[in-house]
């Protein structure tokens, strides 16, 4: 399991580079948000429910989540069944007590991350 931050997240985004993103929230969280990607929520994973990115063990996961939390325990189950490349969305408390962050995906949707901490 590595890190990323969301602002190395949408800078990759932006530049738009193809990603292997994985919403572990709820679906009313994903409703709500979400920068794209596949829905996979943690109970999911916790019950290896994860046809949808099997073939992904060797390439780069981005796991996201609304603080990091959930996502670090995503990777770590995704690690125990063999994947080599997980990488968690980190929220760096230090930057603002209130991150908002606008993606553009796709050049015409926009999101918005707006996270208290």
């Amino acid at each position: 399991m590595d890190n990323i931050t969301v602002e190395e997240l949408k800078k990759r985004l932006d530049a738009g580079e193809k990603l292997n993103i994985v919403d572990v929230r709820e679906p009313h969280e994903n409703a709500e948000f979400n920068i794209g990607g596949v829905l996979i929520p943690l109970g999911q994973i916790q019950s290896m429910q994860i046809d949808e990115i099997e073939d992904l063990k060797d390439k780069e996961i981005i796991l996201y989540c609304r603080s990091g939390n959930r996502s670090g325990q995503a990777c770590m189950f995704l690690d125990a069944m063999g994947f080599k490349n997980t990488r968690k969305w980190v929220v760096d408390k230090n930057y603002s007590s209130k991150i908002v962050i606008k993606f553009r995906v796709n050049n015409s949707e926009l999101y918005n991350y707006n996270s208290e901490l």
